[in-house]
């Protein structure tokens, strides 16, 4: 299995695969539930970031543990799904944004593999936070397939599960297009195990003082149920043409500590 889909609020289970078979991984960090499934004859893990029935909390989502799981089925390339609010008027309800960077505003995460206990120290470049060889195969299906998607778009990642306050939004205004929960330190994590990592944001509201109404969760499922199938016949397009060789900078991450050049 080289490709994973991590399925965020209001995507809960991969419709397009078939033969889907539910797995539990045991790793250092915990369990974790992968479905797998094919697709055009390949075989695609799905992992649903909140739980089937949308009962872990942002903040409580085992992040290592998933990310450990998809990389010990052998994953290399992930697509993710996030469901944010939006900080610009040019980006509306229903639009989908290929996020290009991020802002990280949590507080009380566990953020990294690499944490000094067995006395190594990582710092790994995040210039291109997003693998830039699997941004550039959604931006070119988007076109194809006619699906409006901004090509470039930064995440602020908050805390939760609470939204935030018009305060907060006013200033996050300042540094972001779009913000969530979920996308810090998934991330992250990724690019520590090495793998391509793209997310795909469906903006499902405007922000608390940007918006006129009081924020609810079950507006982000409404607009997120009348539009999650943009995303899924992008990513359903994507996955036939990823290329089974990388040549992004994403599995060199940790070359420089591995001391060669491989």
């Amino acid at each position: 299995m080289r490709i994973a889909i991590i399925g965020g609020t209001g995507v809960y289970d991969p419709k397009f695969l078939e033969n889907p078979e539910e797995v539990i991984i045991s790793t250092p960090y915990g369990d974790a539930k992968i479905i797998k499934g094919i697709y055009s004859g390949e075989e695609v893990g799905f992992l649903a970031r909140h739980g089937v029935k949308h009962s872990v909390p942002p903040h409580k989502i085992n992040y290592k543990a998933n990310m450990w799981a998809l990389k010990s089925l052998g994953v290399e390339r992930i697509m993710a799904t996030t469901a944010v609010g939006s900080l610009r008027m040019n980006l509306a309800p229903g639009d989908l944004v290929l996020l290009d960077q991020f802002i990280d505003f949590t507080k009380g995460r566990d953020y990294t593999f690499y944490d000094g206990k067995d006395g190594k120290v990582i710092h790994i470049d995040f210039s291109e936070p997003y693998c830039p060889e699997l941004r550039n195969i959604l931006i070119e299906e988007a076109k194809n397939l006619g699906i409006k998607l901004h090509p470039y778009g930064t995440y602020i990642c908050t805390e939760g599960p609470r939204f935030e306050t018009p305060a907060e939004i006013k200033m996050f205004a300042n540094f972001g297009d779009v913000v969530g929960m979920t996308n810090v330190p998934e991330v992250v994590l990724a690019r520590e195990l090495e793998m391509c990592y793209a997310t795909v944001s469906l903006v499902t509201n405007y922000a608390a003082g940007i918006s006129k109404t009081p924020l609810t969760h079950q507006e982000v499922l409404s607009v997120m149920a009348e539009n999650i199938e943009k995303v899924r016949s992008l990513f359903s397009s994507v996955i036939p043409k990823i290329p089974r060789e990388r040549s992004c900078p994403c599995k060199f991450a940790l070359r420089e500590y591995r001391g060669n050049n491989k």
